[in-house]
């Protein structure tokens, strides 16, 4: 699994790679064990830094389907309005970068 930019610029430790994969699908809702998978965190790591991270309100329970419980990012915490800017900035700086990257290709006359 490759890093995203916010891993490279933060670090890879599990509570950065929970906050990066609700980062990048903030709007959606997930249940533990979909984070714990697609974060690449292991379940019991998950289960150690979860309820801190519920008690902070960073992240917040939605509904309840059947069993599972969903959760989903806290988008109107300031705080986390804050990483949600870090996180759109590097995307934007590594798209510019690419931009620019490709017009130095072109001019340069390598295709």
């Amino acid at each position: 699994m490759e890093n995203s930019l916010f891993i490279n610029y933060l670090g890879a430790s599990p509570k950065i790679r929970i906050l990066d994969f609700l980062l990048t699908n903030r709007e959606i809702d997930f249940s533990i064990t979909d984070i714990a998978l697609n974060s690449g965190v292991g379940r019991a790591t998950l289960y150690r830094l979860w309820d801190e991270m519920v008690k902070d309100k960073i992240i917040v329970p939605t509904r309840i389907i059947g069993k599972a419980k969903l959760f989903k990012l806290n988008t109107d915490k300031p705080e986390v309005k804050e990483l949600m800017k870090l996180y759109d900035t590097l995307i934007l700086q590594s798209l510019e970068n690419r931009k620019k990257d490709k017009k130095c290709i072109i001019i340069g006359g390598n295709f």
